[in-house]
């Protein structure tokens, strides 16, 4: 062993070489032994330096045992050391203990033992004095009816300093409190009369004043002698009471004179400290939170151990639940094979209880392992009889955390009470699982009571409580409640990746808690194929998962693969999701709601008359299903068949009068059909019912627009854009404000959105058409051009854009404006043939074309013909809008072009829709 200045070479002492021995076994807590050995490198004034260190953690964790290697690795450095556990019993015995320990190492603490001695002694005495005639209940003198306060107060300070408060001295209980408070001024007074000094008659009434500066003072010479001095404190839970206010005054306050800055300590214990008294300090505390073992320090110490086989590994690892205590207890019997290997949750139990004396108690303590949590209903619904007001003592213990309503117990203690609880009695384990079961159905029958059942699924309260009876129904039965338990697994898919994992997590927890391997199976299964950031494809990794898992029964197999095509249709793989569909409904033919969804699979593919076939079959079956009415209603819609879609619609809200989509969708039809205040009123209300629903505020915007409410429309708009709430439509949010902003005049904010939307989408050509148009009417013409080429170019097809390059080709004097105009008639001549809702587009946009053609006559034969269509009141106002912006693109003053505005505007009045202010 190197000498350290000052102290000579010594031989290895056996405790010396048992530490070594020791410190090169140790396994794992690599990095808290680095941590603790390099703050032991740093100078003391270095501000990275810790002084104070609390070691946490529950029993068997090892706290004890990194402590003692930390004790090792400071001697090793040439630190002298002391160690302190729940043998101490007060302030004085620990001062005591550590200088005798620091003695043994070479360290002298003559004043503080010759003033300890002298306590002693005068305590003794004054044992003698406190115990005579007169300040007893049979004493000669009579005794006051009542101690005052002052006397109270000073009666305990005397008996703090005595020793004699419980845990504090070996006299405990020979002195009442009250019976000295009525003496306390007669004891000082035969104190003082007794000893030969005021020093003496002090040392016994205020111990701790006097000893604690000699304490230091010796502790200082002794600092000076080595280079760090290390105490350690250990069982701190027990021990904190008796030290928790003389150590903060010692090694933070200045009470009792300076601390050197090389001394260290250490307080280790199982819960936290307390905040009464260290709560201004804990800046200066190093918190070290202690834990299970990883699996890998797991395994290095069963391999240290010569245990290697891996049956047994995997065993002894989940019985213990890498607790490190039970690893090495285990570790120690070496066993060869799985059938040697004993369970150690009796004494895991034992180990946490050890502190609690009440057998009731203990009772209590063990009981209430059962639930994964506790609000004091939950308490009194498991606790022992006569135990129902012991709630708050439970969450006092260290191993009990969370808030009052939801407190838990720490895996690492809930573990061993739960396999313990389920081998002593498996048929009181059943009836225990049951009966929290019930506890919390009976939870779910209240929240249901006040929620439609369409919402049950909805509500995170109601969730928790259906999460929390099915675990306990798998713990009573794994193999009866699993079916269900899957079925409801899948019900959670429809409420987002957050929701199936809670339910994955529980069947895993369920699975280790009944040590069932197929409920372990199909939790991690499932939690691992709902693993990732991105929802949709968590919720299919689960349901593809659900749909493979044996044991679920057919009517969740069926749903399983309708809300996987639901996943699928929303990623637009139509597709696969039809091919889900009819793997559903070969299931289950009835099955309504795999009916409706090919219905909105058919209708998103552009496929109407087959989605009208579908959604008709799933309300055949299911008359009252909101969602085929509305599903069916928006074909129609589609369809051009308004009043069809308005049927439906109508008998979707009166299925369902508070439900959002039904209505937003008869506001988006009266939309359409140009009845805009009826729209504005149902697009109102279905907000007024869900507030954060994206596309009818948005489509309130285009409502507001229509009716010259700019103000308003761009308040919808704004709100949409700017809270961040997205439907999938944020490309038309932005483009719908542009247009807006266009009608207002307002093309610089116009241009902003549609470059924003081609910022999200650079191959949408119709608002590279519309910025386009922006440009023109800015003037900017080679810009325009820019635009309109790339979407010609795009889309060949789209007469519009044919039209729109020709006005500003027109405005440039460009001879190609001809070529492009005819090419605008071709095409819409050509979609004008065919029978259809396109066919009256059509017909509108010819007549514009040839206006801007100046070919009148056939400007007035296809606006006969189009009127001759029965339009919509909206698809009038377009052509209007278009008349009205091609007039003033191309400077038309012809009276034909009046007369034509003239024939719309009277076709408008004629048409059941809302009459409005034309945009620009």
């Amino acid at each position: 062993m190197a000498s350290v200045v000052g102290v000579p070479a010594m031989r290895s002492s056996r405790q010396e070489l048992n530490r070594r021995r020791r410190r090169g076994s140790f396994i794992g807590r690599s990095g808290e032994l680095e941590a603790f050995q390099n703050n032991l490198t740093r100078d003391p004034d270095d501000a990275a330096f810790q002084y104070l260190f609390h070691l946490h953690g529950q029993a068997g964790v090892g706290k004890s045992s990194l402590v003692r290697q930390w004790d090792i690795v400071a001697r090793e450095l040439g630190a002298a050391t002391a160690y302190l556990d729940d043998d101490t019993q007060g302030v004085i015995e620990a001062m005591e203990a550590i200088g005798l320990q620091l003695v043994r190492q070479g360290l002298a603490f003559k004043a503080f033992e010759k003033q300890l001695a002298l306590y002693y002694q005068r305590r003794h005495e004054a044992e003698t004095v406190a115990g005579s005639p007169g300040l007893g209940e049979a004493g000669g003198e009579p005794v006051a009816a009542a101690p005052t306060a002052s006397s109270t107060v000073a009666a305990q300070a005397s008996l703090a300093g005595l020793g004699l408060l419980p845990g504090m001295g070996v006299v405990t209980g020979a002195i009442d409190t009250q019976q000295l408070a009525r003496g306390a001024d007669r004891l000082r007074t035969s104190l003082r009369t007794r000893f030969r000094s005021h020093s003496d008659a002090q040392l016994i009434l205020s111990p701790l004043r006097v000893l604690t500066p000699v304490f230091l003072a010796d502790l200082a010479e002794a600092a000076e002698r080595r280079p760090w001095l290390v105490l350690f404190f250990d069982v701190f839970e027990q021990t904190g009471p008796l030290l928790n206010e003389w150590l903060r005054d010692v090694l933070v306050g200045g009470e009792y004179g300076e601390l050197p800055n090389n001394v260290l300590a250490v307080l280790s214990g199982q819960g936290g400290l307390d905040d009464r008294c260290w709560g201004d300090h804990l800046d200066l505390v190093a918190e070290v939170s202690l834990d299970v073992f990883t699996e890998a320090e797991a395994r290095r110490l069963l391999a240290a151990r010569g245990v290697v086989s891996e049956g047994i590994v995997q065993v002894i690892l989940h019985m213990t639940g890498r607790l490190p205590v039970l690893v090495d207890t285990l570790a120690q019997n070496r066993p060869r094979d799985v059938s040697e290997i004993e369970d150690p949750s009796d004494s895991a139990v034992e180990r946490f209880l050890k502190w609690i004396i009440d057998p009731q108690q203990q009772d209590i303590a063990r009981s209430c392992s059962l639930p994964l949590h506790l609000d004091e209903d939950v308490y009194r619904a498991i606790a022992p009889e006569g135990a129902a007001d012991h709630y708050i003592w439970l969450r006092s213990l260290p191993f009990v955390t969370g808030p009052p309503g939801r407190s838990r117990y720490h895996d690492v203690v809930r573990a061993p009470m739960i396999r313990l609880h389920r081998t002593q009695s498996p048929v009181r384990w059943r009836q225990q699982q049951n009966h929290l079961a019930n506890f919390y159905l009976q939870r779910c029958r209240r929240q249901e009571s006040a929620l439609p059942s369409s919402d049950y699924w909805g509500n995170s309260v109601w969730r928790e409580y259906k999460l929390h009876a099915t675990y306990h129904r798998l713990c009573a039965d794994s193999a009866q409640a699993l079916p269900d338990a899957l079925h409801e697994t899948v019900l959670a898919c429809e409420h987002g990746v957050a929701v199936v994992r809670q339910w994955a997590q529980m069947l895993l927890q369920a699975g280790r808690d009944a040590d069932s391997g197929t409920l372990r199976d199909r939790g991690r299964h499932i939690s691992a194929s709902s693993a990732g950031t991105d929802e949709a494809t968590g919720t299919s990794g689960a349901l593809t998962r659900l749909i493979a898992a044996p044991e679920i029964p057919t009517t969740g197999r069926a749903l399983a693969y309708t809300i996987r095509a639901n996943e699928r249709r929303a990623a637009g793989e139509y597709e696969a999701a039809l091919a889900d569909y009819a793997t559903a409904l070969a299931l289950i033919p009835d099955l309504y709601r795999a009916h409706c969804g090919v219905g909105e699979t058919h209708r998103l593919a552009g496929r109407y008359e087959q989605a009208l076939t579908s959604f008709t079959r799933a309300l055949d079956i299911a008359p009252d299903d909101t969602e085929s009415v509305t599903g069916r209603g928006f074909t129609y819609l589609l369809m051009g068949r308004d009043e069809d879609a308005l049927v439906d619609y109508n008998r979707a809200i009166s299925l369902s009068p508070d439900t959002a989509r039904p209505i937003a969708s008869r506001g988006e039809t009266f939309r359409g059909m140009g009845r805009y205040h009826e729209a504005l009123a149902d697009l109102t209300r279905a907000l007024e019912i869900s507030p954060n629903y994206v596309w009818p505020r948005a489509s309130r915007g285009a409502v507001y627009w229509r009716l010259g409410r700019y103000d308003a429309a761009l308040a919808d708009l704004n709100h949409v854009i700017e809270t961040g709430l997205d439907d999938g439509l944020r490309c038309w949010h932005y483009f719908l404000r542009g247009d807006i902003y266009r009608a207002m005049g307002r093309f610089s904010d116009a241009l902003a959105d549609f470059t924003r939307v081609l910022e999200l989408s650079p191959q949408d050509s119709w608002t590279l058409c519309r910025r386009g148009d922006t440009y023109r009417s800015m003037g900017r013409y080679d810009n325009a051009l820019t635009d309109l080429v790339r979407a010609v170019e795009q889309k060949p097809e789209n007469g519009w854009f044919h039209l729109r390059y020709a006005i500003v080709l027109h405005i440039l004097g460009q001879p190609e404006e001809r070529y492009h105009l005819q090419l605008a008639i071709d095409i819409f001549s050509r979609k004008a043939s065919v029978p259809g809702l396109s066919l009256v587009h059509a017909r509108g946009n010819l007549m514009v074309v040839y206006c801007a053609a100046r070919e009148w006559e056939k400007a007035e034969e296809e606006l006969g013909r189009f009127l001759a269509c029965a339009p919509s009141a909206s698809r009038i106002i377009e052509a209007l809008i278009d008349l009205n912006d091609l007039q003033e693109a191309l400077s038309l003053t012809s009276p034909r072009m009046r007369d034509l505005q003239e024939r719309l505007n009277a076709a408008a009045d004629q048409n059941p829709g809302d009459r409005v202010i034309t945009p620009r």
